[in-house]
């Protein structure tokens, strides 16, 4: 038999998915299984944004788009960008299959093989492999848990920067750290990528999800570097529609869009049912988004306050996106996470973490840390937390 890809094999499996086998063979053993794994929101989609799939007569047929997405959905995301404060027009936008797409064909567009993007870890799991896919070198730069993940030094990002450096990648607000990059902090990622003549990637799919009173700035709203700046965004948790598959690429560089589109081509056009759900997604009233903030915000809340009661455990404030990495008193998260789902249940019931890991590039990180996604109701998190304290009583690697 001829053997397989290289690539294949290197290919990083999703820790976020990849225990999901252990998942399913709890549930068939009758355990009820709390999914905080997965940025998987439990909210409703806004109801404006199903009502157009119900005008589909029999006959109709589901065409092809044009490759870089329907005209009048673009147009309806330019509207909505000026509506936040972001200056562009609609042919500054591609619409993708998810943010991954767009992440994948922002690498593919920007990267020679082997050249190098600087990111912040943690960092979410998909980067590694999207930069494997198209043969970039991820050059990490570790935050820590101890000062909630704020963004390193900008002395710390010099020190990584070669001849090989091409772009700068960041999650604002992050995946998986919740962690939000202040404007002072972007605007001295600014003049990093002036002075080396670098480009700035900017991964914003949790924008509206900010709390505490901070505001987001987006890198868009960047003076003097519009020709280097590339947006990545998505409606998957913005609408609560993760499987509509629908996300963005956004940059005003205008050479950069028209070489992005011929990956677009390569793959056809984005999903046609995503984009009509997607453009009248953005006729949501406000009221869905502050009764969705407002809900996140007591989750939040409920989380980070139940961890830290649990002895042992430390989880910091994060101010954006759904999600949190918790260090607990553990000697291997990969291990425990495992044990939660083979051979432990509390009254029939246990949780599934993020092993944090697979979220770092530099080997050994990680390894005391879980990523927690608070998308289920607070009595679902209460629960999980009860189950996740005696667990932690009765795991034989927990440090005592």
């Amino acid at each position: 038999m001829p053997k397989l890809s290289t690539r294949s094999y290197e290919m990083p499996a999703s820790p976020i998915r990849k225990l999901v086998p252990l998942a399913d063979e709890a549930k068939k053993r009758g355990i009820k299984v709390y999914h905080l794994n997965i940025g998987q929101p439990d909210i409703k989609t806004p109801e404006v944004a199903l009502e157009p799939l119900k005008n589909f007569s029999p006959d109709t047929i589901i065409e092809y788009t044009n490759s870089a997405g329907l005209e009048s959905y673009r147009r309806a995301l330019a509207g909505y960008y000026q509506g936040v404060g972001i200056d562009v027009d609609y042919t500054d936008i591609l619409i993708t299959a998810g943010g991954s797409e767009a992440l994948f064909f922002t690498f593919m567009t920007l990267f020679n093989q082997g050249e190098e993007v600087i990111i912040p870890e943690p960092f979410y799991t998909n980067y590694n492999s999207i930069a494997r896919e198209a043969d970039v070198k991820i050059v990490p730069i570790t935050s820590t848990i101890e000062n909630g993940f704020a963004l390193p030094s900008i002395e710390e990002f010099e020190k990584r920067i070669t001849d090989k450096t091409k772009a700068i990648l960041i999650c604002n607000p992050s995946n998986p750290t919740g962690a939000l990059y202040s404007r002072e902090e972007l605007e001295q990622l600014r003049e990093i990528a002036l002075k080396h003549d670098l480009f700035l990637i900017a991964d914003e799919v949790y924008r509206e999800f900010v709390y505490d009173g901070y505001e987001h700035f987006s890198v868009m709203q960047l003076k003097g570097i519009e020709d280097r700046v590339v947006l990545i965004d998505s409606n998957s948790k913005r609408f609560s529609q993760c499987g509509t598959r629908t996300g963005y690429l956004v940059s005003k560089n205008k050479e950069f869009i028209k070489l992005a589109l011929k990956y677009g081509m390569a793959r056809l056009s984005p999903p046609y049912f995503g984009q009509i759900v997607g453009e009248a997604s953005l006729r949501a009233p406000k009221e869905y988004f502050q009764q969705v903030y407002d809900e996140y915000v007591k989750r939040r809340n409920f989380l980070i306050d139940a961890l830290n009661k649990i002895p042992g455990v430390f989880a910091p404030m994060p101010h954006g996106a759904f999600y949190t990495i918790a260090r607990l008193p553990i000697d291997d998260s990969e291990k425990f996470c495992s044990w939660l789902l083979s051979d432990f249940n509390d009254n029939g019931e246990t949780i599934m973490f993020a092993p944090a890991p697979g979220f770092y590039a530099t080997p050994g990180l990680g390894k005391d840390e879980v990523r927690i996604a608070y998308v289920l109701n607070v009595d679902d998190l209460k629960r999980s937390m009860e189950i996740l304290e005696k667990a932690l009583e009765q795991y034989p690697g927990t440090k005592r």
